[in-house]
């Protein structure tokens, strides 16, 4: 018993002397970790404080520099929101449409392409819109102007498209900007001295053609490149968005004739192509020694230009090859062939012999006889691409052709006069405002030009009307301020920078001639045509800044209350 009850004191003894440690030792960790813990909190409290006051220093902030912006500011950060907003929804939409997607390369997509026969022009097959392995046409015009509002109806007044009278169910739109508005805001801009002595311009709503600011609008003056949107009109309307221009290579016996179409787009790889195409033919013919030769009769006329030789512009020949560039360039000025056609047949020699083709001498200039059998051919880009790139990068070369095609098209002589005269008449039926203008050449180098402002916003009204698809090329091609073309490296610095992403115009450049016609789209949502020409401006740079800065000022500006009325 007397054990018994020594063995439960003990264990009782050890249980509490376990305990005590165990209290002590919860005591010590207590004294040394709650100070941390402590610490730590308090350090969370006022970094959470700290962020808190950031947050609500930055909110104030922007709610005080919101309360300062302009009306037409504000509009414009609406604007870019919901488009930021609704183009996200699309894209999304459409990717969801689209269907698997497989290696970066949606399925169906692949496979369509796989489906697709290959034709001559290497990356082109001819056919007609809808046919197989072709799209069926340009984009309707709402894809392309879904901000430009309703349709109008037929005769909806000067400069404006010609609706179909049928009342398109668009919903309506904000409405334009009041004449005096819009003259409060661009007329101490274009007083500029920097603008020269020759000031005129046009800004007409592209959605009614209404005349909403004139400055000597019909008065015409030296439009430089900006005429290239009337040849391309021109080119459209006489020849088709879809036509492609063929360089062929025919036979008679033993001759084989490089025939130029007027492509000035072709590559050293279409002609390499071309030349093996060629050699198959010849061989299932059993010829395999033949003289060759080159045609260039299907222009007529001089081929140089009045400025005479030219880093921009090529001798116009019908068969070229990359615009007679000696260089690695594709576009803008560059050094040019002495003999672009002769150089062209001697590249088509040389390839005709890597495929085992003897061609006895040198090429010659002749013209192929009506009998001659087609051996290949290529194609160039539809009609439509070519304009977009013409436009875009203000392709010179590519101008002169696209007279040129107007031209044939309207049996009209395919040189610098029958293409004026031919231009001239294809926008004469097309009812566009002539007084005064002159064609003299395609692309606006030569200073004999004489076109209007209320001409080129009539032509670019036209080309937004939605019964006029096969124009839309016209719009798509011009270059967006800030980003492509000829506008990539301008609307740079604070005045410059509103209409950055917003201004798509042609630019027009010589010496003391700056001009710029476009679209934009202001503050309101109202898709606006301008053209702006000058002539005596002594500093180039100057000139394109002041005519950059009317263009933005019509991308910010809502202009449909007068500052002068109130």
């Amino acid at each position: 018993m007397h054990d018994t009850g020594s063995k439960v004191r003990g264990a009782a003894n050890r249980a509490y002397r376990s305990g005590l440690r165990a209290a002590r030792s919860a005591a010590a960790y207590t004294r040394t970790v709650a100070p941390r813990a402590h610490a730590l909190a308090a350090h969370t409290r006022t970094t959470a404080a700290r962020a808190a006051a950031r947050g609500r220093a930055a909110v104030h902030g922007a709610r005080r520099r919101w309360r300062a912006a302009s009306p037409q500011q504000r509009l414009t950060v609406r604007f870019t929101a919901a488009s930021t907003a609704l183009g996200l929804v699309a894209a999304l939409l459409a990717v969801a449409a689209a269907g698997p997607w497989d290696s970066g390369q949606r399925t169906a997509e692949r496979v369509r392409a796989a489906r697709q026969e290959r034709g001559s022009g290497a990356d082109h097959t001819p056919g007609a819109p809808g046919s197989p392995g072709r799209p069926s046409g340009p984009p309707a015009a709402p894809q392309v102007l879904a901000a430009a509002g309703p349709v109008p109806e037929q005769g909806a007044g000067e400069g404006g498209p010609q609706g179909s009278g049928r009342g398109d169910t668009r919903p309506e739109q904000m409405p334009p900007p009041t004449a005096s508005a819009l003259a409060d805001t661009l007329e101490p801009l274009i007083e500029d001295g920097s603008l020269g002595a020759v000031r005129h311009a046009s800004v007409v709503d592209a959605v009614t053609g209404r005349q909403l600011f004139s400055r000597d609008a019909r008065a015409v003056s030296a439009p430089a490149s900006t005429i290239k949107l009337a040849t391309a009109v021109a080119a459209l309307t006489a020849r088709g968005e879809t036509y492609r221009i063929a360089t062929r290579a025919v036979r008679e016996d033993d001759r084989v004739t490089l025939v130029g179409g007027g492509d000035p787009t072709l590559t050293g790889k279409d002609l390499t192509a071309l030349a093996a195409r060629t050699a198959r033919a010849l061989d299932r013919d059993e010829v395999h020694t033949v003289r060759l030769r080159y045609d260039t009769s299907r222009y007529t006329g001089t081929e140089r230009h009045v400025i005479g030789p030219n880093e921009n512009l090529a001798r116009v020949t019908p068969l070229m090859v990359e615009e007679g560039r000696t260089d690695d360039s594709d576009h803008g000025p560059a050094p040019r062939a002495a003999d672009p056609a002769r150089e062209a047949a001697d590249a088509f020699a040389d390839a005709l012999e890597d495929k085992g083709v003897v061609v006895e001498g040198a090429p010659r200039e002749r013209t192929a006889g009506k009998q001659a059998t087609e051996l290949a051919v290529h194609r160039s880009a539809p009609l439509g691409a070519l304009v977009e790139r013409m436009l875009t990068h203000s392709d010179n070369d590519l101008a002169e052709a696209l007279a040129r095609q107007t031209a044939l098209a309207a049996g009209e002589p395919a040189g610098f006069r029958g293409a004026g005269r031919a231009v001239r008449h294809t926008l004469d039926r097309l009812g566009l405002p002539l007084e005064g203008a002159r064609f003299a050449d395609g692309s606006g180098l030569d200073r004999a030009d004489r076109v209007s402002p209320a001409l080129l916003t009539r032509l670019l009204t036209l080309a937004a009307d939605p019964d006029r698809p096969a124009l839309r090329t016209v719009l798509t091609g011009l270059p967006v301020a800030r980003f492509t073309g000829t506008l990539g490296s301008r609307y740079g610095g604070e005045r410059g920078e509103p209409g950055a992403g917003l201004v798509r115009a042609k630019t027009g450049t010589l010496t003391g001639v700056n001009t710029l016609a476009g679209t934009v789209v202001d503050a309101d949502g109202r898709m606006l045509a301008f053209a702006f020409m000058t002539t005596g401006a002594g500093a180039r740079d100057a000139a394109q800044r002041s005519l950059d800065r009317l263009a933005s000022a019509l991308a910010n500006c809502g202009c449909r209350d007068s500052p002068s009325a109130g």
